[in-house]
């Protein structure tokens, strides 16, 4: 029995004790035992691939504020996943469709309150300085 399936046997706490171990003895071993492992898959949870990029996703159409975009988690789910139902398929776009346009909606609403802060801001910081400035002239009487 080779090295690897006694390791395999261990299981992947084993795969990583070893990979630690060789970067504190040595770093370019551990670095080996790393590559090693990812290539032949023996970490494991590499079948979870796409569930990792669809978290990915997710997240990259929340933090870049993705409304609107047809590209989105649930039509992707949507196009690769029949019920087997064709009233139920059609129940379900309609409802994804409708809450995608919301949700777009709801973007551009969220938008327009921030456009109205800023404006706020903007015209409180004017007549601030408006304010600021005319007190200044009245204290400072010309000579």
């Amino acid at each position: 029995m080779g090295y690897a399936a006694r390791f395999d046997e261990l299981g992947r706490p084993a795969w990583i004790a070893l990979t630690v171990l060789g970067f504190i003895l040595y770093w370019p071993l551990g670095l080996a035992v790393l590559l090693f492992s990812a290539w032949s898959r023996r970490m494991g949870h590499w079948h979870h691939h796409d569930r990792w990029s669809e978290r990915a996703e997710h997240w990259r159409e929340h933090m870049c504020g993705g409304a609107g975009r047809k590209s989105s988690r649930w039509s992707r789910h949507e196009s690769r996943h029949s019920s087997g139902n064709q009233a139920f398929d059609e129940y379900r776009s309609e409802t994804l469709r409708r809450l995608e346009e919301e949700q777009g909606e709801f973007m551009e609403f969220l938008e327009r309150l921030r456009m109205a802060k800023d404006k706020s801001e903007f015209d409180e910081f004017l007549n601030e300085r408006r304010r600021r400035a005319a007190e200044g002239q009245d204290s400072h009487p010309p000579a």
